[in-house]
């Protein structure tokens, strides 16, 4: 029988076992103040620190909770923040004169020497990657390493082909039906009509098809007028890092899968420009290698680890 002092060691057991949690993995949050909002992160573990660039843009932090508990296992600390505008970190004016790259790589400085580290090794995911590229151009000397994961690339030579290389991964009643949701969205964006809009979406994005509710769920967290200020930043200062980074010469590890929307041709034009760079194509995998080919992934990422330690 339930009594209310049955009831309370049950929670004070519950509460202890989620800060054992909490403290196994080592995580903290915290938030810095800057004169336009106020940027939020985490930390995951205990070790080098490994800064991680979640991909979108106008995505929080949240779908990468799984990966940087991956990364902190093999004993580093991973940390996760929120790009501005995003998650818990917010802005009090969301326009062009807050979105634009050169604030976005200031507050991953701010970050950097919040946490007290001279240099880090900093991840990228997706458009995370060509973040991670721009903050790399521009404080070469604060970035111990790098890691591409299916990193959009360089340059914008990614936008050029973009929706073939995207319904190259679908059939074609596939492609049909992620077109006809598209307009229903657009016409009417109800939480249903978004919904089987990401459900197609994220078909391209994933060799298993199991895979698909996680990827729908994240895509469906994007904020669509971020992502657009962002891009329109981009186009606005002509993206292209490759000049640049021609003379950096950390170890950076370029991770993409075969079957991913993002060509190939970036991560060997990006092998190219990184003197110092290996690539490796995963087979039977799609945009997220921790969820297609999750071993072989995560054992590339840390063999790198340990070549770099």
């Amino acid at each position: 029988m339930l009594t209310t002092s049955n009831i309370a060691k049950s929670l004070l057991k519950f509460t202890i076992i989620v800060m054992c949690i909490q403290m196994s993995y080592g995580q903290e949050s915290k938030t810095i103040l800057t004169k336009d909002g106020k940027i939020h992160y985490k930390t995951i573990g205990v070790g080098q620190p490994i800064l991680i660039i979640n991909g979108g843009p106008g995505f929080s932090s949240e779908g990468f909770a799984d990966i940087a508990k991956e990364l902190s296992s093999f004993g580093y600390t991973a940390i996760l923040y929120d790009q501005r505008g995003t998650g818990n970190s917010t802005l009090s004016t969301v326009d062009s004169s807050t979105i634009t790259l050169n604030l976005m790589i200031q507050d991953i400085e701010f970050i950097r020497r919040d946490f007290g580290v001279a240099h880090w090794i900093v991840f990228g995911h997706s458009f995370g990657g060509m973040l991670a590229n721009y903050y790399a151009a521009h404080y070469p000397d604060k970035v111990k390493a790098m890691i591409h994961s299916s990193s959009g690339g360089l340059d914008l030579h990614l936008i050029e082909n973009a929706q073939a290389n995207l319904h190259a991964r679908l059939s074609p009643q596939e492609v049909d039906s992620l077109s006809f949701w598209r307009t229903k969205n657009r016409a009417n964006g109800t939480a249903y009509n978004r919904r089987k809009f990401s459900e197609y979406l994220a078909s391209a994005y994933v060799y298993d098809k199991k895979h698909i509710p996680v990827v729908s769920q994240r895509l469906m967290q994007g904020d669509m007028r971020l992502n657009r200020l962002v891009w329109n930043a981009m186009f606005n200062i002509n993206f292209d890092c490759k000049e640049n980074l021609k003379s950096f010469n950390k170890p950076v590890l370029i991770l993409q899968g075969k079957q991913d929307v993002i060509p190939e041709s970036l991560a060997l034009t990006a092998q190219k420009v990184f003197s110092n760079s290996s690539v490796f194509f995963l087979e039977e995998c799609g945009h997220y290698g921790w969820l297609d080919q999750k071993e072989e992934y995560l054992s590339h990422i840390k063999s790198f680890l340990l070549q770099i330690s």
